[in-house]
């Protein structure tokens, strides 16, 4: 079953972007669900194919995630894994960090030794060194940036830890990695 709706607006008598002539196109993407987000990605870029030639097709069913490169059941190894290496990581904070990142859990912890190496935790069990991590990867700017748009940590940071997010990322330069 389609849960989106995807219309490709090319202005009669134009021809598509991506020919010789210079054109114009719009698609919009009305609905959709995270569990279907491969498949609408894929529709959208064979609604977009005659405006790119030469693009490659499908291929995102066959790749990974970032931090993805394990198999479907092997979540709770990853975990273990991480909680071996990082023994003062509690259970409720390994598995979500597994969740969130997958095998990238042990790149954005790096070479910490201790949970006094991750910095101050503003709330919801983040920290300065996971904030500072999805600024640098993934170009997190604000407490929303973090807490909705890249997770559901919202659901469970206070306003008051949001204020904090948001003080602890004004602070951080203002560069694009």
């Amino acid at each position: 079953m389609c849960w989106y709706v995807l219309e490709l607006d090319v202005p009669a008598g134009e021809p598509p972007p991506g020919s010789s002539a210079r054109g114009q196109a719009l698609l919009s993407v009305f609905d959709g669900k995270l569990t279907t987000y491969r498949r609408l990605a894929e529709a959208a870029l064979a609604k977009l194919a005659r405006c790119f030639p030469g693009m490659r097709g499908d291929w995102t069913a066959r790749a990974a995630l970032p931090g993805g490169d394990f198999p479907w059941d092997a979540v709770g190894m990853v975990r273990d894994g991480l909680r071996r290496r990082y023994p003062f990581l509690s259970e409720a904070t390994a598995r979500r960090l597994v969740r969130a990142y997958g095998t990238l859990a042990t790149e954005m912890l790096g070479d910490a030794r201790d949970a006094a190496d991750l910095g101050r935790c503003p709330g919801a069990d983040l920290t300065e060194r996971e904030l500072d991590w999805l600024v640098r990867t993934e170009w997190a700017r604000t407490a929303e940036d973090v807490s909705w748009r890249r997770s559901k940590l919202g659901l469970r940071v206070s306003e008051a830890e949001a204020a904090a997010v948001d003080e602890y990322l004004a602070r951080m330069p203002a560069t694009v990695p």
